[in-house]
């Protein structure tokens, strides 16, 4: 008796995802994602800002496959003084949680090139996906700021990736505050 044929999908492996400089033409893309992603997204004039400031570094996360070459992520930092300010990370619905995020993240670290760098952000204490990400990638929490965002007035975490956060302190961070 033979057995019947089953039909069976075979599952090549993921497009890869190359990360490169942002620029000027990535915004339609980049807006779009933030449309999806965000409920108070950034105004085309907010990445038009970002992208002219050189002292910045600003990342596409680009699908690259023999069909298909589109944006699925992008990253924005700029930079004050001695610290890295990760402004805006976001990754389209259908990519998250793939590490684009963090491959973008790894981009940042290589392209500032500095082992003692000093980086903050500001995240929704809601966001429990994002703060995990991030306390993977050597962020610590060190305060809060109230009512930071203006959708709903919700609390955001500040967090720090300084060389003693990796180690486990905030012996680097300045006034790290209640969390």
């Amino acid at each position: 008796m033979t057995e019947p044929f089953v039909s069976r999908s075979v599952r090549s492996d993921p497009p890869s995802v190359k990360i490169r400089r942002l620029v000027y033409p990535d915004l339609p893309q980049v807006i779009a994602i933030e449309r999806r992603v965000f409920p108070t997204p950034w105004s085309l004039a907010m990445f038009v800002l970002e992208l002219s400031k050189q002292s910045g570094i600003c990342l596409a996360a680009v699908l690259d496959s023999e069909r298909v070459r589109r944006l699925v992520g992008y990253l924005i930092c700029s930079r004050y003084e001695q610290v890295w300010h990760v402004m805006n990370v976001a990754v389209d619905v259908e990519r998250q949680r793939a590490g684009v995020a963090s491959a973008l993240l790894a981009e940042l670290y290589a392209r500032v090139d500095d082992e003692r760098a000093r980086f903050t952000l500001e995240v929704r204490r809601s966001n429990v996906a994002a703060i995990r990400l991030y306390e993977r990638e050597g962020f610590r929490a060190a305060g809060m700021r109230r009512r930071y965002y203006q959708d709903n007035g919700e609390d955001a975490l500040v967090m720090w990736r300084t060389p003693a956060t990796l180690r486990g302190s905030l012996d680097d961070v300045p006034n790290p505050g209640p969390v």
